[in-house]
């Protein structure tokens, strides 16, 4: 169905004549009367019977009109829900309960005007597509190794220490705080590492500069039969985000203990297309930029992470392919203390 005939008709009906609907629409009463003409002639009755003070609804036309007006209000609906700002900014935070959701919290209070659709993609080649197909606007991820597609950007916004996680019973549980180095020989348990995946990439990567033992044992049943696993072992410990939210049984005591000389830091990256109009992106990415450091002192990642150097100084970042407004933002800061 012809929509220019259809908000035609609607235009006759509210000004009540032909010329009041072509002064409405800035066309010629001649075309008012073809695209009613046209319109009638697709639904096969008459909508108008023409009085000597203008135009007169028939009974059918008096039936078509409601359907007409929601065939107009759906057709700006479906405009709407794809303009840049129409729509949701939609953001892949790989898991709910990791650092980068508390980013994109942050983001939510500080301008909740900005509507948010949340998803979480697996991995980064399908984090990656996804952007490439423009079905997401921005995933956080680390950047590795590998280059990026042509068009993907990247923003490196937090540096997050890694923490270890042992049970009550574990040698290291009464532990402040522990040196890389002195986890050689203690049992790093991760079913969490995924072949190919970037976080398996970084934990490798750590494992090796610090000659520790990581196994990735059995399936990964979740979260809470992992940290049923830690809690009542001796000999099992694991990483996890010094942001990552968790909740466990009181009985299970759980020790969350720092790691420090160097500080083993993961490096998150927000990342989107270069030829994304959203207005949202351009906030959220302006938002991260903007957080100031906090906290310095020697931090670890891996060579080849994008930006990354060894045992820096400090937690700035200092170099940017990102492109026009997306400086490489100082990282290190942290959101709100994470539970437990």
């Amino acid at each position: 169905m012809d929509l220019d005939a259809v908000r035609t008709f609607t235009a006759v009906v509210d000004a009540g004549r032909f010329a009041g609907a072509a002064d409405r629409l800035a066309v010629t009463q001649q075309a008012v009367s073809k695209r009613i003409a046209a319109l009638e002639k697709d639904l096969g009755v008459r909508l108008f019977t023409r009085t000597a003070r203008g135009t007169r609804l028939t009974a059918d036309g008096q039936a078509f009109l409601p359907h007409a007006r929601d065939l107009l209000r759906a057709h700006e609906r479906a405009l709407a829900s794809v303009r840049p700002g129409g729509r949701a900014l939609r953001v892949d935070v790989l898991g709910r309960r990791i650092a980068p959701a508390s980013l994109l919290r942050g983001f939510h209070h500080a301008q909740p005007e900005v509507a948010l659709d949340i998803v979480t993609l697996p991995d980064l080649d399908a984090a990656l597509a996804a952007l490439l197909a423009g079905t997401v606007d921005a995933t956080f991820r680390a950047v590795t190794a590998q280059p990026l597609p042509d068009g993907v950007l990247a923003l490196r916004v937090l540096d997050e220490p890694v923490q270890l996680l042992t049970g009550p019973a574990h040698p290291l549980a009464a532990a402040a705080a522990v040196r890389p180095s002195e986890l050689a020989g203690h049992r790093i348990w991760m079913p969490t590492l995924a072949p190919g995946a970037e976080w398996t990439a970084y934990y490798d990567a750590l494992a090796a500069a610090f000659g520790l033992s990581v196994e990735v044992t059995g399936p990964h049943f979740g979260t809470d039969p992992v940290l049923d696993t830690i809690a009542a072992a001796a000999d099992l410990a694991t990483f996890v985000g010094e942001l990552t939210h968790l909740v466990w049984a009181d009985g299970w005591d759980l020790r969350r203990i720092a790691v420090r000389d160097p500080v083993p830091v993961y490096p998150h990256s927000l990342l989107w297309h270069r030829d994304n109009p959203h207005p949202g992106l351009a906030r959220l990415r302006a938002h991260l930029a903007a957080a100031p450091p906090t906290g310095a002192g020697a931090t670890w990642t891996p060579a080849w992470i994008s930006g990354g150097a060894s045992h820096r100084a400090d937690r700035r970042q200092v170099s940017s392919p990102a492109g026009p407004g997306a400086p490489w933002s100082p990282a290190g800061r942290r959101a709100r203390p994470p539970c437990r």
